[in-house]
């Protein structure tokens, strides 16, 4: 069975933050997403797979958004 998934935009907070969490896995603490420089964050967003966002259309705000539920995954994954 082919399971598709719909590509990923900016405003798919939770979706962006699961994948960074199954990328990076516990390699990142709380702390630590909390100190992730933006434009790194970034970087890492652009290059998941399935995520269709540009760089342009990136706002402080989607950024902070992705961060804080990153916290929350890594949390429920303790």
């Amino acid at each position: 069975m082919n399971h598709f998934e719909p590509p990923m935009k900016w405003s798919d907070h939770e979706d962006i933050a699961m994948a960074l969490y199954e990328k990076f896995g516990d390699d990142f603490t709380e702390n630590k997403i909390y100190r992730i420089r933006f434009t790194d964050l970034l970087e890492w967003v652009l290059t998941l797979p399935n995520f269709e966002g540009t760089r342009e259309q990136a706002t402080e705000g989607h950024l902070e958004q992705i961060q804080a539920k990153w916290v929350y995954e890594w949390r429920d994954n303790q």
